[in-house]
């Protein structure tokens, strides 16, 4: 579970920042002088915050049920889940917390040549893709899904054995497998539904030499 958080988030802010410089590329011309317009700038925003809210509605709902199908299917079982999230939530947000310094310019000379000067901005280029959705998008994020998931799913406990005491197991066992499946639906939602699909060209044909 955790993974597929960690996973699931990057994929939704990568997608967003992707279709941003799409759009970008297509109506905001970046050389010269000329800004962009006010209106452009917001349907910017506008695609990153529709990308962001869609991820974040299916982490949540997939979090919600595989909570409850969890807590459903038995109660020690989920017992053993809350324990494993909080053990390898706690290193998956130090790893993440980390990410990869900034590579400097070197300073071998007061004045640094010119292969110098463009490897600089590739590594700090290559630090702000691995390093922001990292630092800025899951690890901070981690913290209040244990949290949800501890808490709501004390209670989900609570109701599934009163559920078994009063029903019996099969009814609990069925519900679990319910609850299941609809998170899987929106796992599956957060990472094939938000692929980022590129547009098959058709390749020319080679033009036909005619040999006299």
């Amino acid at each position: 579970m955790i993974y597929w958080f960690t996973g699931a988030s990057t994929q939704a802010v990568t997608t967003g920042a992707y279709r941003a410089v799409e759009f970008i590329k297509a109506n905001i011309r970046l050389e010269g002088t000329t800004r962009a317009s006010v209106s452009d700038s917001k349907r910017v925003v506008a695609i990153c915050t529709q990308y962001a809210q869609k991820g974040m509605f299916n982490i949540f709902l997939t979090v919600f049920f595989a909570t409850l199908a969890f807590a459903f299917f038995e109660p020690y079982y989920f017992i053993g889940y809350l324990i494993s999230i909080a053990l390898f939530g706690l290193y998956q947000a130090i790893f993440m917390a980390t990410p990869v310094a900034p590579g400097t310019m070197p300073r071998k000379s007061s004045r640094p040549n010119e292969a110098e000067r463009h490897a600089a901005p590739r590594r700090h280029g290559g630090r702000d893709t691995v390093g922001d959705p990292f630092k800025d998008t899951s690890s901070v994020a981690m913290n209040p899904i244990i949290k949800f998931t501890t808490l709501f799913g004390l209670l989900a406990v609570e109701l599934a054995v009163s559920l078994t005491a009063e029903r019996g197991a099969t009814l609990s066992l069925v519900l679990a497998g319910a609850f299941l499946v609809i998170a899987l639906t929106f796992v599956w939602r957060s990472f094939y539904a938000m692929r980022i699909e590129h547009a098959v060209r058709p390749e020319a044909k080679p033009a036909r030499v005619q040999v006299r």
